[in-house]
């Protein structure tokens, strides 16, 4: 047998593989001694069919097979000895004037290689790390809403301006059918609170979604709709009334401060106050650290230039999966992943480049860190560590989630290393001034 490598370009190769009879033969004959106790041909007895006929009747179909299984076993060891990154699977090539009949029978793969590109970390860039504080005004509002939420609901027939009222919002046509509950202080408008005046339950108001808050991502919590639809959505909504309620704001005492934050935690309202803000900070942490991983991911992506064996890619596209692709499907679906290909690539050389390397330590610490904070959210804030071990040794056991929990392990030290490496410029903001910048308002 002969195996060779044809470079197309840096990207792109075709293995050609040329296979003669001395690398088959042994085995197909071997499969007909094999098959001529068994074969049965019209006019000779069960085990008597002379051997020429045999090969007649079965040989070509065993010759394919052993020469197919030649061919894979040979495919598979010169991808691994030539140490080939490939992407995708090797495709083979069609041969329209392929005959099983010649004595040295040709099979060409087309495969992709992994680019080879440089990647620098630490490249001058316009990413912004956020430390996003929690004002006074977040603060305050806050507390009202703590004291509304565990204060007493007082039934009511007719709305009035300070009241609540729960329905459910309608549309036909953006087949909008939501449930809601609000007050009417959440309009950015007061002509639209004043429709709600005086109406009752069974009632039904008409707004319109346009303008209705000053920022338009509250409609994706009040009407629960996507954020690609938020802006500019300009629209009527009708709004069914079927309850009414004033509230008796709960009063800021220790009673109420140990039902939220467990005995003897919170004391005071200036208490209250500063828990609400470091719960409120270590919140926004975790989404500033989550729009620093997407800014830096963007700024590598625009940034990192490679090429990718895109046609090559969308052949093999068509080959994967239950459902086969037509070439037009296949180039919308490698439109759709190449920015995530583009992504893993990348993050493959930063792991390479910082000898980064997930460790079953790693994994083991990670999901016992993850399991303590889910008991801790179920008010279990003391497990011993014999009931956690004993739940990470059952999670780890599943190899789904060793798959998943792997997966966010690779995510957290790529986001330590953006963190080391990226040279963001920090920046202080409020919360709303966050949420303005991570949507590009």
């Amino acid at each position: 047998m002969d195996i060779k490598r044809v470079a197309i370009n840096a990207v792109n190769e075709v293995i050609v593989m040329t296979v003669v009879n001395m690398d088959y033969k042994g085995q197909v004959q071997k499969r007909i001694n094999e098959k001529m106790p068994l074969a049965t041909v019209k006019g000779f007895r069960k085990g008597a069919v002379p051997k020429d006929l045999v090969e007649k009747q079965y040989g070509k179909a065993i010759k394919q097979e052993e020469v197919q299984k030649v061919v894979d076993l040979a495919l598979d060891r010169f991808v691994k000895s030539e140490r080939l990154n490939i992407l995708g699977t090797p495709l083979p090539k069609i041969n329209d004037n392929f005959s099983w009949e010649e004595d040295e029978l040709v099979f060409e793969f087309e495969i992709g290689l992994v680019p080879d590109f440089e990647l620098d970390l630490e490249a001058k860039n316009n990413v912004i790390k956020y430390v996003v504080t929690a004002d006074n005004k977040l603060i305050d509002e806050q507390v009202a809403r703590i004291q509304k939420q565990f204060g007493t609901p007082i039934p009511k027939t007719i709305v009035e301006e300070t009241h609540d009222v729960s329905g459910t919002f309608s549309n036909i046509e953006k087949a909008i059918n939501t449930p809601a509950t609000f007050s009417l202080s959440i309009f950015n408008d007061k002509k639209t609170a004043a429709k709600f005046v005086g109406k009752q339950i069974g009632d039904v108001v008409t707004i319109k979604t346009k303008g209705l808050f000053e920022d338009d991502h509250q409609l994706m919590d009040l009407l629960k709709v996507g954020h690609d639809d938020v802006h500019g959505l300009d629209i009527e909504v009708d709004f069914a009334i079927e309850t009414i309620n004033a509230v008796e704001l709960a009063e800021l005492n220790q009673d109420l401060f140990d039902k939220l934050f467990g005995p003897g935690n919170v004391t005071s309202l200036a208490d209250l106050k500063a828990k609400i803000k470091e719960d409120a900070e270590i919140q926004f942490a975790q989404q500033a650290e989550q729009k620093l991983m997407g800014d830096v991911t963007d700024f590598l992506i625009e940034n990192t230039k490679f090429d990718l064996p895109e046609e090559f890619l969308v052949k093999w596209l068509q080959t994967v999966g239950e459902k086969k692709l037509s070439t037009e499907q296949a180039k919308m679906e490698y439109a759709r992943s190449e920015k995530g290909l583009r992504f893993q690539l990348i993050e493959g050389k930063a792991m390479a480049q910082s000898n980064i390397q997930i460790t079953f330590e790693d994994l083991k610490a990670f999901t016992t860190n993850t399991i303590r904070q889910q008991m801790a959210q179920f008010g279990q804030t003391n497990p011993t560590d014999e009931e956690v071990q004993g739940i990470v040794a059952r999670v780890l056991s599943n190899q789904e989630e060793v798959k998943k929990l792997s997966d966010q392990v690779v995510a957290d030290k790529m986001l330590q290393l953006f963190k080391e490496k990226a040279n963001a410029t920090e920046k202080k903001v409020t919360y709303q001034e966050f949420i303005a910048a991570s949507y590009g308002e």
